[in-house]
């Protein structure tokens, strides 16, 4: 599919069309500025097309070209990650594990149902938890490294099922002498003239997007001073009386001395979590496993699993 390509330019091109700069994607990549840049022109002088756009103000942009070679490009990295992953589970004879994701602040309900489910057929079936943050999960998903995962808001994708099965919102983490910790339920528009902390766009898109477009909706020019990376780093700024912090994950999850959690009383956001897995895992035990999983949360759930993961030989 990609005469004379190595991995580290398919790399590479993915990297850069993630991030749209070269100094973070060289980092990403921990290689120089320069040496990404001569791995690209590498790669568009070799087959005289050009992937990127770069203007004046060292904006970067795909091409048409480029938006189809990132897509093809990633689907041959993860079928040659996949066939590595399969080849060594057989190999190891770890057919009898099953490795499943979940956000760090996913509710503790769901991971304790993940643990309870019995598989009668699979006895001496080991369960492996991984935490991740949603947009590693679904590659983790992609690349075989997780069977199953738990993802709020995952995107559409042709290579992947997914299955709604809770709904939650967002909560904000106060100082306890905020005007607003007196609240039970606080809406956006209550911290207009807060500074905010929100988890970093790359790390949490959908739940960016929808603070940023609440945000906008509701005329509010939000003061965001941080990105956040860990909620740990955002409950102790908002004990300094510096900020609050937009979260997901139970508000009781990050009550301290200093700080109250409330939810956000706003209905755009509210999210969805679903369980993914690849469309084309045919694995009986994967897709048990899930279906087992889904029937915990009602049988409204059942139909809808029974139709999207269908028990496959």
């Amino acid at each position: 599919m990609f005469p004379n390509l190595e991995v580290r330019h398919l790399h590479a091109v993915i990297v850069l069309a993630e991030e749209l700069n070269f100094t973070r994607a060289a980092h990403r990549l921990h290689i120089t500025q320069p040496a990404l840049s001569k791995q690209l022109s590498e790669l568009e002088e070799l087959h005289r097309f050009r992937l990127f756009s770069r203007d004046k103000r060292r904006a970067v942009e795909l091409t048409d070209a480029g938006r189809v070679f990132v897509q093809e490009a990633r689907s041959a990295l993860l079928h040659a990650e996949r066939a590595v992953h399969l080849a060594r589970t057989t190999h190891e004879g770890r057919d009898r594990v099953l490795v499943i994701g979940h956000s760090p602040y996913a509710e503790p309900s769901w991971i304790s149902t993940i643990l309870a489910v019995d598989l009668p057929t699979c006895p001496r079936l080991q369960i492996r938890l991984v935490s991740q943050f949603p947009g590693e999960l679904i590659r983790s998903v992609l690349a075989c490294d997780l069977h199953l995962a738990l993802v709020p808001e995952p995107p559409a994708d042709t290579q992947i099922t997914r299955v709604p099965f809770a709904r939650a919102s967002l909560c904000v983490i106060l100082p306890v002498t905020h005007p607003m910790a007196c609240k039970e339920q606080i809406a956006l528009r209550d911290l207009a003239d807060d500074e905010w902390i929100v988890f970093a766009k790359r790390l949490q898109p959908a739940v960016h997007a929808a603070i940023m477009d609440t945000a906008q909706a509701e005329g509010i020019s939000p003061k965001c001073t941080h990105d956040m990376m860990t909620a740990e780093h955002a409950v102790h700024l908002v004990s300094e009386n510096l900020c609050v912090a937009i979260l997901p994950g139970l508000s009781s999850m990050f009550r301290t001395e200093h700080v109250i959690a409330r939810p956000l009383s706003n209905p755009s956001l509210s999210f969805e979590t679903c369980l993914i897995m690849r469309t084309d895992n045919d694995s009986r035990l994967v897709n048990s496993f899930a279906r087992s999983f889904l029937r915990k949360f009602g049988p409204q759930r059942i139909s809808e699993t029974q139709m999207q993961l269908a028990l496959r030989a």
